[in-house]
């Protein structure tokens, strides 16, 4: 594996079941008129950008920013399971308050304990997340030597891979990814960085 790309990654823009307060992974929850908003403004950010390809979690939310995104008719979109929000299993879709802040305590054990075999009840755990998420990323750079894409994902499952992936560390901690903001991580042929993550609120 050889040759230098350039990953445009960015989260969804803001979508429905953010502003519900519902966990998990949501496969249908949609943009919402503000999520649209953003996800024109990065594909404006990435007017510039040569995007060989557009990849996007197979959840409604990231194909949709991802269709802003294909502003050229040569770019086409690549939906990839392997890019989905974590699972919680039996507590998808809940808008339970303590659900959703043991979802968070679980987070924070991946990122900064690096305990990953934590998972929220019977859903994924950290090691299944990484797992799957680096896969994803590992056969785009195979794919791609020399070239630059985009990868539309979602806050936990982008922030816990790519803080491992970048040897950010707990950088990433409390800093979460912001709606539809591109950062940059690149392949280098034998490992990934992450210049600068965004980790500002939106």
């Amino acid at each position: 594996m050889s040759g230098r790309v350039r990953v445009w990654c960015l989260r969804h823009g803001e979508s429905a079941n953010v502003i519900a307060g519902i966990a998990g992974a949501v496969p249908t929850a949609p943009l919402t008129a503000r999520g649209r908003h953003q996800a024109i403004a990065a594909a404006q950010a990435l007017a510039g950008e040569p995007l060989a390809r557009i990849y996007a979690s197979t959840a409604l939310r990231a194909r949709q920013t991802a269709e802003f995104l294909a502003t050229a008719p040569t770019v086409d979109i690549a939906g990839m399971p392997e890019l989905v929000e974590v699972g919680i299993g039996q507590h998808e879709g809940t808008s339970d308050p303590s659900i959703r802040a043991h979802t968070a305590e679980v987070l924070r054990a991946w990122i900064v304990d690096q305990d990953l075999g934590r998972r929220v009840a019977d859903g994924e755990s950290g090691r299944q997340v990484v797992d799957r998420v680096t896969a994803a990323f590992q056969q785009i750079a195979d794919l791609h030597p020399g070239e630059t894409v985009a990868v539309v994902g979602h806050v936990a499952s982008l922030t816990v891979t790519l803080g491992r992936l970048c040897a950010l560390g707990t950088r990433v901690w409390g800093k979460p990814l912001p709606h539809a903001h591109p950062f940059l991580v690149e392949w280098d042929g034998h490992a990934w960085n992450c210049p600068a993550w965004p980790g500002a609120a939106d």
